[in-house]
C-alpha cells in the first residue's frame, strides 16, 4: 500500500513540474505574440506572469524592458535590463540596449565596461557595437570622467 501510495505521489510531483514549466513557455510564447501584435499591456501581463513561475526567465525580463523602451519608460527599461544581464550576462541585445541607455545618460564610463563585455559575447549585433563606438568618440569629454 505504500509503496503504491509513493509512485502515485511520485508521478503526481512529475506532471505538476512538467505543467509548471510547460505553463510558464506557454506565458513567454503567448507575451511574444501580443508584442508582435502590438498589444504592449497584454503582453506586459503575461511577460509578468511568466516570471512569476520562473523568475530566472531572462527572455521575459528583456521583453519587459522592450516594453519599457517603447512606453518611454527608462528607469523600469533599465531595471529590467540589468536582470536580463543578471540572469543572463552574455545577452548582447539587452548588453546594446543597455549600453544605449548609458550613452543618453552621459555615464562614458559604465558605456566602456559594457563595451568590453560587448566585444566578448558578439555575434548578431556587432555592426552596432560600431556605431556605439562612433557615438561615444563624437560626444566623450576630454577628461573621460562621468
Amino acid at each position: 500500500m505504500m509503496n503504491k501510495l509513493k509512485k502515485i505521489l511520485f508521478f503526481y510531483i512529475i506532471i505538476n513540474i512538467f505543467n509548471i514549466s510547460n505553463s510558464n513557455e506557454n506565458f513567454f510564447n503567448k507575451g511574444l505574440n501580443l508584442f508582435e501584435n502590438k498589444k504592449y499591456e497584454d503582453a506586459k501581463f503575461m511577460f509578468e506572469r511568466g516570471i512569476v513561475f520562473n523568475p530566472k526567465d531572462s527572455k521575459s525580463y528583456l521583453y519587459l524592458a522592450k516594453i519599457y523602451n517603447i512606453e518611454e519608460d527608462q528607469k523600469k527599461e533599465e531595471k529590467n535590463l540589468e536582470a536580463t544581464l543578471l540572469i543572463e550576462p552574455s545577452n548582447e541585445e539587452a548588453i546594446l540596449m543597455y549600453m544605449k541607455i548609458a550613452l543618453d545618460k552621459s555615464n562614458y564610463l559604465k558605456v566602456k565596461d559594457l563595451l568590453k563585455n560587448f566585444d566578448e559575447v558578439c555575434k548578431k549585433l556587432c555592426n552596432e557595437n560600431r556605431n556605439i563606438l562612433e557615438s561615444l568618440e563624437n560626444i566623450e569629454p576630454k577628461n573621460n570622467e562621468s
